[in-house]
């Protein structure tokens, strides 16, 4: 009897990172540009300023909290 290993784990964990990255980024580019649109009376309620959003918003993409990153 032969044993038989797995060697496409690797790559199938990396193509799983990929697309975990991918949405990430969709996510993130999602939600910056709705900051970005929210009026002053929103950003008031999220206890922030309309500099602080635009700044938010305007960050790279690849720009992310570091927790984000898995």
């Amino acid at each position: 009897m032969t044993a038989v290993t797995c060697t496409n784990a690797p790559a199938a964990k990396r193509s799983f990172s990929l697309l975990a990255w991918v949405a990430t980024v969709i996510q993130t580019r999602r939600e910056r540009v709705a900051l970005s649109q929210l009026d002053a009376h929103l950003l008031t309620d999220l206890g922030l300023t309309a500099d602080e959003a635009q700044r938010e918003a305007s960050r790279p993409i690849w720009d992310v909290p570091s927790h984000w990153q898995q």
